[in-house]
């Protein structure tokens, strides 16, 4: 029990001590995040003076817990198809930030004589941007919605993801000490092994068991489902030798692309908000004031590499995708700081053991003040803008202007060869990895098991016919999906060195079923390999002209496509204007934007003809949604109700100039608390010896009709009378309980 209240006392501790820092943070408008870092150095070993936790044992614990929350919340508002979505710029651009941050941080680090594993530890910790603080940073100042926050935003995903990998890269790094290329190669295909496996069966698998368990699933077992699911994926990546952090990350980004997905998210958020809370907590406890003050030169040397080395090389990879000059600085200033994935990081290597105590103060401290310097950083990028523009030779007018017109691309640029390569591409990606995943789990768990009770040639056998029986779908895939597309057709016609190419491409592919085959029968039967090449391409034949098999692979397909599109088709269905439509609209630079109308907005009752957005801020109306109506293209006579939601169309800055409008009406209304005028109040009433009600019933008094007052109940001879009829007759020493505004009240006691 001793413990216990240890335990216990330490977690009050760092609760109350985070409540507080909280509050006092959201008072002064800063990040919550430094409020909880400040309440970890004040419950840390290194303030005496206040009660301090005794054993960061516990805390450590409870520390991972919260990390795996935080990268299982940021899993779940990940998406691949958002990462497809953000296209070339943010993905250019994030990964010259990306690897320029990287090399500078390493070269700092040998050039300050710290060990190679410090100085990669660095390099990782310095190119991550903070989302929670560009997110805030944007709120606070309306950004949000401008074209170059379209771009951090993306910017951001792709980092996310980039932050996954380097976290297993560099627990490789710290395991074997090595750095060379082949033990890379060889961590990061294992990685795409298993992230592909875990996200296809995850696909195909989770969201048909939501599904069908949808009707039994409130919110408590849901839950419940959510986190047995995040921590069974959180140890069978642990078990196959990756991080904690990356099975989370994994199970969430599974589960964003269920229909579930916001619904989990809502439930996870107390979880994620609790345990990352302690995770924040246990970042400040390491801060040592000592270290600090020793290291005060490096801690603003590094701040200065971080603001210039940050908003250069993010400016530079954004001009480099492409956009303008405006656009690029913007983007580059907003990305000037580190933020909770550095503290991961560098938390990844204090539990390792391969960085140096006192990294981790170090880059905590540059995280906090670049963290300040923020919202300063972004006002800084117009002004500084200014400055370059002016100064700018016209014959650089490319640079002002970029050359590409928007990031937005039309989808049908690219010829039959790049189609066909890219989709042959991704299914012998899927469909090989998906094949390896049986070859693996029949050698290791299903072939001992069978030999063990089928012992000689005829275990062999069996166990190699159930392999290749299961990998059968997968094979015929990889041999025959695209062969009757458009685009082999188109080429086919074409000309005869196409059809040498697409020849060769059939071939290519029945060679990567022919290893595949060749993987599960030559162990089984070592001394028999030209019998096993021969008894494999007869195999091949049979899986190509089997219809079975062909049936089973397309089922398979569909059903994995439609768990991963149900969650689409569905957003596409309530959406007011289709996908394609605003694909098409934005690659002419118009955009659409959904605004709710506040119930306290000046245009509500107004009509459009009277609102005239058109002239006024050069945007139209497309729909209007009114609960379950739409109203497309209305007319001028159209009026605006509460809660009413317009869909509207128009250049970028004229939809900024009308939602900022909005915006600021809506917060001038909401300055003051709304208090009720009228409220409800309940008196009782005794009927005394000369009262007019006695004798009298509730119809003839008139009660309600007259003063607007209700009867609740009665109480007559200690017996309290609820549903009193209409012909109910009073009596004197009825005491009457009675409700409805004060003035009516008083009214009824004046004349009753």
């Amino acid at each position: 029990m001793a413990h216990l209240h240890d335990f216990i006392g330490d977690l009050a501790i760092i609760l109350i001590t985070a409540g507080i820092a909280t509050i006092l943070f959201k008072w002064l408008k800063q990040p919550v995040v430094l409020g909880y870092i400040l309440a970890g150095f004040i419950a840390g070993p290194y303030i005496t003076m206040l009660p301090t936790v005794t054993d960061m044992g516990n805390v450590q614990i409870w520390a991972e817990i919260g990390v795996i929350f935080l990268l299982f919340a940021l899993g779940l508002e990940f998406s691949f198809k958002r990462l497809i979505a953000v296209g070339g710029t943010a993905s250019i651009a994030t990964l010259i930030n990306l690897g320029s941050m990287i090399i500078i941080g390493y070269i700092v680090g040998r050039g300050l004589g710290w060990s190679k594993m410090d100085s990669i530890f660095l390099g990782g910790m310095l190119s991550m941007s903070s989302t929670t603080i560009i997110i805030k940073a944007f709120n606070d100042m309306g950004l949000q919605k401008q074209k170059f926050a379209g771009i951090v935003f993306g910017m951001l995903i792709v980092e996310d993801l980039a932050a996954i990998l380097m976290m297993v890269l560099l627990s490789t790094f710290a395991a074997s000490s090595d750095i060379e290329g082949t033990a890379l190669l060889g961590s990061l295909l294992r990685l795409v092994f298993f992230i592909l496996i875990w996200f296809i069966v995850g696909i195909y698998l989770i969201p048909s068991l939501l599904k069908i368990t949808k009707r039994y699933l409130n919110d408590e077992t849901l839950l419940i489902l959510s986190v047995g699911l995040c921590l069974g994926m959180v140890l069978f990546a642990h078990y196959v030798g990756f991080s904690a952090a990356l099975g989370a990350f994994i199970m969430g980004s599974i589960l964003a692309e269920t229909v579930a997905s916001k619904h989990i998210e809502h439930l996870i958020e107390p979880l994620k908000n609790f345990f990352g809370a302690i995770f924040f907590v246990s970042v400040g406890m390491m801060l040592n004031p000592g270290i600090i003050i020793e290291y005060a030169g490096l801690i603003f040397f590094l701040v200065f590499i971080v603001l210039v080395g940050r908003i250069l090389f993010a400016t530079i990879g954004v001009l480099a995708s492409g956009e303008g000059l405006k656009v690029a600085l913007q983007a580059g200033f907003s990305l000037a700081q580190i933020g909770e994935f550095s503290f991961i990081i560098a938390t990844l290597g204090m539990s390792l053991g391969v960085i140096s105590d006192n990294l981790y103060p170090i880059i905590v401290t540059v995280s906090i003040i670049t963290t300040f310097t923020t919202p300063y950083c972004i006002r800084l990028s117009i002004p500084f803008y200014n400055f370059l523009e002016k100064r700018i030779p016209s014959k650089w007018s490319k640079l002002i202007t970029g050359y590409a017109v928007s990031m937005h691309k039309t989808v049908n640029t690219q010829n039959d060869w790049n189609k066909l390569f890219k989709s042959v591409l991704l299914l012998l990606a899927i469909y090989s990895t998906l094949a390896l995943a049986v070859i693996f789990l029949f050698k290791h768990y299903i072939t001992p098991f069978i030999t063990d009770y089928v012992p000689g040639i005829f275990g062999k056998i069996l166990a190699g016919v159930l392999t290749i029986l299961v990998m059968a779908p997968f094979l015929r895939a990889i041999m025959m999906k695209k062969n009757k597309s458009q685009e082999v057709k188109n080429l086919w016609a074409d000309s005869y060195f196409n059809k040498g190419v697409l020849i060769s491409l059939i071939a290519f592919r029945l060679g990567v079923c022919m290893m595949l085959v060749l993987m599960v029968l030559i162990p089984l039967f070592p001394k028999l390999t030209v019998l096993m090449v021969i008894i494999g391409l007869a195999i091949l034949t049979l899986i190509i002209f089997s219809q079975g098999f062909k049936t089973q692979s397309r089922k398979m397909e569909a059903r994995f496509l439609e768990n991963y599109n149900l969650k689409q088709k569905l957003a596409d269905k309530k959406a007011a204007v289709p996908r394609m439509v605003k694909n098409h609209l934005l690659s002419k630079e118009i955009h659409l934007e959904e605004i709710e109308i506040s119930p306290n907005s000046p245009k509500v009752g107004k009509s459009l003809r009277e609102l005239n957005f058109r002239r006024k801020t050069g945007v139209s109306i497309v729909t209007i949604i009114r609960g379950h109506e739409r109203i497309n293209v209305p007319d001028a006579n159209e009026r605006l109700y509460p809660y009413d939601t317009i869909v509207i169309a128009g250049a970028d800055k004229d939809i900024q100039k009308l939602t900022h409008a909005i915006e600021e009406r809506k917060s001038k209304k909401n300055t003051e608390e709304d208090i009720p005028e009228h409220q409800v109040h309940l008196s009782q009433y005794v009927i005394e010896e000369d009262s007019p009600m006695i004798g009298k019933t509730i119809t003839e008094l008139c009660i309600q009709e007259k003063t607007e007052c209700m009867i609740i109940s009665v109480d007559r001879n200690e017996i309290t009378l609820i549903n009193i009829p209409s012909h109910f007759t009073f009596k004197e020493g009825d005491t009457i309980l009675l409700a409805g505004e004060q003035n009516k009240l008083n009214i009824f006691e004046e004349n009753f």
